[in-house]
């Protein structure tokens, strides 16, 4: 997934992204435009009705927070206590869902220069935001000439910016940051301090020894026959696309504005779901969420009138759930009671960076 835009390469690309939709559709056959979440939410209302509940209720994580929502659009009476952690944007879910990462990830990076640059004695990466910045684009450059070895890793300066979703959490940033710059200047780095990409869900143990390409695949199937329409067909879209982004967003709006699969994909069977409802909900967002931004979980909160929003000040990574007592005490007691907050609230981040 992570294919940065480049002139010599984007035939290769397009070729790479045509390819993934054949396949998948020689294996799939007419089976693959079924595969949409309209579909999984119709099954959810299937388990609801097998257990012998009147009602569901749910907690859902990043795209389940669509899931979540597309639900209540299809089966409002039957919605009961649903808590949306780390929302998209119901209206921007598909290629939009992808360009609005790469607009988060700028501010994200701003923050995290001024952060480093007020530790200077600690990380040697600049006394100022600008030449902590020019660091960072002096080690991307470097690393594009002659990859960097680190722990083992050869970091180019495209796999440097693949790892954006750290600047998210300022500290490790830096951390990081610093240990590639020992690297390069022929330092011995610690490899601990290597960040680790989002996280996707835990699998259980009994799902170990499915092929791990299965998790992408699914979703790839699911996002493209959900958002076909809202994909263009003419590569050179993503081209012009791609140089505009990476201009307007050089940390990473060409990873996210170049060609994807469902380019080449079959309609869905049947449009997207619009989600406006008065369905009661609960909305929880960090502050600095690099892979559903906070402006994501505002909309859905929009589109869900009766839903109230807990929103983490400072908060850093993907997933609330578990990292704040404030956020996780809201969450437990409507859940456990059905009681909304009264109005939207503020938590403040249980582990700020130092």
């Amino acid at each position: 997934m992570e294919r940065p835009y480049k002139t010599g390469t984007f035939a290769k690309d397009v070729k790479w992204a045509r390819t993934v939709a054949d396949k998948c559709r020689a294996k799939e056959g007419d089976r693959l435009r079924h595969l949409t979440t309209r579909n999984t939410a119709r099954d959810m209302d299937v388990i609801r009705a097998v257990l012998g509940e009147k009602k569901i209720s749910y907690l859902g994580f990043s795209y389940g927070t669509y899931l979540g929502a597309v639900y209540t659009q299809m089966f409002p009476r039957r919605t009961d206590r649903f808590v949306l952690d780390s929302a998209a944007d119901p209206a921007r879910y598909g290629r939009g869902m992808f360009r609005a990462m790469a607009e988060r990830a700028e501010p994200a990076f701003a923050r995290w220069t001024r952060w480093t640059a007020r530790r200077h004695t600690t990380y040697e990466l600049g006394r100022t935001p600008g030449e902590v910045r020019k660091t960072f684009w002096d080690l991307v450059a470097r690393a594009d000439r002659t990859p960097i070895d680190h722990g083992g890793t050869l970091f180019t300066g495209d796999t440097i910016r693949a790892r954006r979703a750290t600047f998210s959490r300022v500290q490790k940033a830096a951390t990081w940051v610093a240990e590639l710059k020992k690297a390069a200047e022929g330092g011995k780095p610690d490899p601990s301090g290597t960040p680790e990409q989002v996280p996707g869900p835990l699998r259980p143990e009994s799902a170990r020894d499915v092929p791990p390409d299965n998790e992408t695949a699914s979703a790839w199937a699911v996002l493209c026959a959900d958002t076909r329409t809202s994909w263009p067909r003419d590569p050179e879209q993503y081209r012009r696309d791609a140089i505009r982004d990476k201009a307007r967003y050089p940390l990473s709006g060409d990873f996210e504005s170049n060609v994807k699969p469902c380019a080449f994909w079959e309609p869905g069977s049947e449009p997207r779901t619009t989600v406006t409802n008065r369905v009661r909900a609960l909305i929880v967002q960090n502050e600095w969420d690099p892979a559903t931004p906070p402006a994501g979980g505002q909309a859905m909160h929009r589109a869900l009138r009766g839903s109230r929003m807990v929103t983490v000040a400072g908060g850093e990574g993907h997933i609330v759930n578990g990292t704040n007592s404030c956020a996780d005490n809201s969450a437990t007691v409507y859940l456990t009671t059905g009681r909304l907050p009264a109005k939207d609230l503020t938590c403040r981040a249980s582990h700020s960076a130092p």
